[in-house]
């Protein structure tokens, strides 16, 4: 397998060399149609960009798009909220029509509407599935991205509460204003946290899941099935990009800074997303902005059992919170400006799980995939596993490192030093030498 791997460099979606994305205003055929009525789910590409789709219009939507582009997008279902509402998601790449994610190819997912009340930044994801399909073969760049990306969106992790949210309800927090699911839980805080002595002991995905709500249990799953490289939460209420830990364990209900051990990664992933925000960046943004537009999740406030947390916890993936509105479900009317402010970092934000270094862990006999072995960057205390290819994919920011990869039965590799840039995405492979099982031979002795 090893051999078929190109062994260069591989000049592939960089935030630089993207820069990222920094396409043309929406083309006539994403805008025209700006009339309620014209939209027709089962047979348009489009969505409406003044107004939001109901829950059943956005599934049949997105089940239409993956029936007429099933080249590049298929549609499953993770599971079902507690009333039975199907929590669907859409997959984008090229690599659907082969039928199999891509050697090496990286996944990226995005989810939105975990707060039911929160809902411009599920109709941002349905904007951006509209736009990828849309300049799918017509934008080079776009064609780049889903050729070397697999790219899942899951628009509304919350459907109860979507339905009894209301559009122009800026703050309401309760179960009357649909932040919670249908059994009045906050999912943001229902996940196993590091931080919950309780949650310590849980190892299995089985206890992870227990007693949880439904809608938890099945993201839960889908994060521990898959080997998500990035990811990211969009919610309203604010505009900032935060990122972990969104808890301390300290009691501290603010300002202490809870950094996790890739926090040079996720200032710049935040980053990189404020800047090209027009609004996020400002300090009197909601009244309250934040320096430079990103903030630590505890130093904001302290929160256990968030998503966020968990998926770097307990999986490869990286995930930052993006605050995306002052007002949780802003007037449709405001929904075409919040298109045009996160239309870039968005794609920016996707593009950016080609950062860093990637690579193949392998038996030196036999050249066959070693799975769940680790890479170790020396000095950040967080590794990263390999997937049952062999595969690892590790987010770094631009910088010196020494790696080394090591799995059971197998002799640690030899130290490899590493320079990475944000021009380039590297790729450094490890064989790994079994270990000599000792035998024990028995003498006969006969008088």
């Amino acid at each position: 397998m090893v051999g078929r791997v190109i062994w260069s460099r591989l000049l592939v979606l960089s935030t630089l060399v993207l820069a990222v994305l920094s396409l043309p205003t929406p083309s006539e055929s994403e805008t025209k149609k700006t009339g309620n009525d014209d939209f027709n789910p089962e047979t348009d590409d489009f969505v409406p960009p003044d107004r939001y789709l109901t829950h059943e219009e956005m599934i049949t939507w997105l089940r239409s798009v993956a029936r007429r582009h099933p080249k590049i997008a298929k549609d499953f279902s993770i599971g079902k909220s507690e009333q039975g509402r199907e929590l669907l998601v859409l997959e984008l790449s090229h690599s659907v029509e082969r039928g199999e994610r891509d050697l090496l190819m990286p996944m990226v997912k995005l989810v939105g509407n975990i707060h039911g009340n929160e809902v411009v930044g599920r109709q941002l994801l349905l904007r951006t599935i509209s736009h990828l399909i849309q300049k799918n073969n017509v934008d080079s760049k776009i064609t780049r991205l889903l050729n070397t990306t697999d790219i899942f969106f899951l628009p509304s992790m919350n459907p109860d509460g979507f339905v009894k949210a209301r559009e122009g309800d800026c703050w309401s927090g309760g179960p009357e204003g649909g932040r919670l699911n249908a059994n009045n839980i906050d999912l943001n805080r229902d996940f196993p946290d590091q931080f919950k002595t309780e949650d310590k002991l849980l190892r299995s995905q089985s206890e992870f899941q227990q007693g949880r709500a439904s809608e938890t249990q099945a993201v839960i799953k889908w994060i521990l099935d898959n080997p998500f490289v990035l990811s990211a939460s969009l919610h309203g209420g604010a505009v900032v990009a935060s990122y972990p830990y969104d808890g301390s364990g300290t009691g501290q209900h603010q300002g202490f800074y809870s950094a996790a051990p890739d926090d040079k990664v996720f200032r710049k992933l935040s980053q990189d997303y404020a800047d090209r925000h027009p609004l996020m960046k400002k300090a009197d943004t909601c009244g309250v902005g934040f320096k430079d537009g990103i903030t630590n999740g505890a130093y904001w406030y302290d929160l256990k059992g968030g998503m966020q947390d968990f998926n770097y916890v307990h999986s490869n993936a990286f995930e930052v919170t993006l605050e995306l509105s002052c007002c949780k479900y802003a007037p449709a009317t405001e929904l075409p400006a919040e298109w045009q402010y996160n239309r870039r970092p968005l794609l920016n934000y996707i593009a950016s799980t080609h950062r860093g270094v990637r690579g193949l862990v392998v038996d030196k006999d036999t050249k066959r995939p070693i799975r769940n072995a680790y890479v170790h960057v020396f000095g950040i205390d967080k590794n990263i596993t390999t997937t049952e290819r062999g595969e690892y994919w590790r987010l770094l920011t631009p910088g010196r490192y020494t790696i080394q990869s090591y799995a059971e039965g197998f002799n640690p590799s030899s130290s490899r030093n590493i320079e990475i840039t944000d021009i380039y995405t590297e790729q450094l492979n490890f064989e790994l030498e079994p270990k000599v099982r000792q035998t024990t031979i028995t003498r006969l002795i006969c008088d």
